[in-house]
């Protein structure tokens, strides 16, 4: 997994409440487990009309927010279903965090196994970060070390983090990551095992 420590992009504004993962990622490309490829489905209802053409005015499809590696969404962003295709999809289209005033849980939860970044601000301060975003080509700066999001105007938004989640993102550890950090150990249990309970070995 990528680590996160310091992000300078540009920011996509989606003022927005209660997006679901079903928009996130329509259930027609969840046939697979690879992950690179689904951020094409991204957002696949609101960027595209029923011929598959780009719709001018979402605002992923905007020339100014190309390349945007920041969403700032609205409330309660990524409710709906489970599924662990809406990072990955989201990641894959080159999002790297996503700013909102709260997210549903799993969702939440599913972003810190896959390298994904969700900041919660106060209302107030996803408005102010939107008005900034509009028109595109501003950079804004997200440090995960310092707990804070920069606006191309300088204002300063610090953001709380559990900092098991936080420590595990600046490594980039997933869940086998952090597993395999004690690779050693689990290696020295399994030898002495082998020794104490040598009858508990698969035979071929």
């Amino acid at each position: 997994m990528t680590p996160f420590t310091h992000l300078d992009g540009r920011a996509a504004p989606l003022a927005v409440a209660n997006i679901d993962t079903d928009q996130i990622i329509p259930k027609q490309f969840l046939k697979t487990v690879d992950r690179e490829g689904l951020g094409k489905g991204l957002f696949y209802d609101l960027r595209f009309d029923g011929d598959g053409h780009e719709k001018p005015d979402f605002v992923l499809n905007r020339p100014a927010y190309q390349g945007a590696s920041i969403l700032i969404a609205g409330d309660n962003f990524g409710c709906g279903s489970s599924r662990e295709h809406a990072p990955w999809a989201l990641l894959d289209f080159g999002l790297r965090c996503v700013i909102a005033p709260s997210f549903a849980d799993i969702f939440y939860n599913n972003c810190f196994e896959n390298g994904l970044l969700p900041v919660a601000l106060p209302a107030e301060a996803i408005k102010a970060l939107m008005d900034e975003a509009k028109g595109g080509n501003h950079i804004f700066s997200v440090d995960l070390e310092a707990q804070t999001v920069i606006s191309p105007a300088g204002k300063r938004f610090d953001f709380t983090i559990d900092a098991g989640r936080k420590e595990k993102l600046l490594k980039g550890l997933d869940a086998v990551g952090e597993t395999l950090q004690h690779a050693g150990d689990i290696d020295t249990f399994e030898d002495r095992r082998r020794m104490a309970e040598p009858w508990m070995e698969a035979r071929a």
